[in-house]
């Protein structure tokens, strides 16, 4: 039983940062399938998401909020959300694999980073798949309360459309203060 573990929304300048933990069904019919979350289209995502909701054996979502990102930072704010996800499963898995460098501290289980591990390891894809979907919706609730940012387009990325938004209505309190072009702003 391996747990899968990704992010989404590291680099954008407003809102949470969303992690997924799954564990893939070996009998899933779509394994083998999996790609990262950036490399297929927003249709199909949704698709293999309602998939995985119904086919994996486990999986969890968690979130790094704004005070966190702020107090910890981006990369320890990711870490403690990765921690929650797996923690999150109803059932805990015997190893954990986490797309990137690093993993999160003190996990109950061992658990290794896999570089590119979203384009290479099927669960890690799958939760680059779930957290992505659940990040997505997420932004396009903001976009509801704050319409004049365009979240539901850039996601919270740093797009022109965005600072533009930016420059003439200000920053919201959706968005991450410590990142350098919104401090910019503040000053």
């Amino acid at each position: 039983m391996i747990a899968g573990v990704d992010e989404v929304g590291r680099g954008p300048l407003a809102g949470p940062v969303v992690t997924a933990a799954v564990i893939l069904s070996p009998h899933d019919p779509m394994l083998g399938q999996y790609r990262d979350s950036k490399r297929v289209s927003e249709k199909k995502r949704l698709k293999i998401y309602h998939h995985l909701c119904r086919h994996a054996v486990s999986y969890a979502v968690a979130q790094a909020s704004l005070e966190e990102i702020e107090t910890l930072n981006i990369l320890h704010a990711t870490m403690v959300a990765m921690k929650k996800a797996v923690l999150a499963l109803h059932i805990m898995p015997s190893s954990v694999v986490v797309d990137g460098n690093r993993v999160p501290e003190s996990m109950p289980v061992p658990t290794t980073a896999v570089i590119g591990g979203d384009d290479s390891v099927q669960e890690i894809a799958a939760a680059s798949i779930i957290a992505k979907v659940v990040r997505d919706r997420l932004m396009r609730a903001y976009d509801f309360k704050y319409p004049e940012y365009g979240f539901a387009q850039h996601k919270g990325y740093g797009t022109k459309v965005h600072m533009e938004a930016l420059n003439k209505y200000g920053v919201s309190v959706i968005h991450r203060k410590t990142f350098a072009p919104i401090a910019k702003l503040l000053v």
